[in-house]
């Protein structure tokens, strides 16, 4: 998504408290915003259509665990995490860096390449990196890689 594509707009200040509007073009949200985590591609338990009836505009989900499972190439092949799912609404990944902290005895930190984990499922390895200068940037891309790295 290119960043003309997404922008945020202040609707309304009181105090500390602020209103907002997060426009993308998979959708608007308003903010605060409650979103659901689909950690694995999926809201366990819940349809898309289950979610859109909560008024959720959102979806988070987990780099890492969607590196892991279902895979790049699994998700690649459907088109995208938004085919993969079946979901129109936008969603948010996070950067992964929880799980560099949490899973630190799983990881070794590269500072050229990035992190590289043993997967906590069958130990294979995986390199986890920033797209462009910024290590927490909206955009960030996972690299699945069965070698070391």
């Amino acid at each position: 998504m290119a960043l003309k594509d997404f922008a945020f707009k202040l609707l309304k200040e009181d105090n500390s408290a602020r209103l907002g509007l997060i426009e993308t073009h998979r959708g608007n949200i308003s903010t605060p915003a409650f979103m659901p985590v689909g950690t694995q591609a999926t809201v366990k338990a819940c349809t898309i259509d289950d979610i859109k009836r909560t008024g959720s505009q959102i979806i988070l989900s987990n780099t890492y665990h969607l590196m892991i499972r279902p895979g790049v190439e699994r998700i690649i092949s459907a088109g995208g995490l938004h085919q993969f799912m079946n979901c129109d609404l936008p969603i948010l990944t996070d950067s992964g860096g929880f799980q560099v902290m949490s899973l630190s005895k799983l990881n070794k930190i590269d500072r050229e390449k990035g992190a590289i984990f043993n997967s906590h499922v069958d130990g294979k390895k995986f390199l986890f990196k920033s797209r462009g200068k910024y290590q927490n940037s909206i955009r960030f891309k996972f690299r699945y890689r069965n070698d070391n790295g």
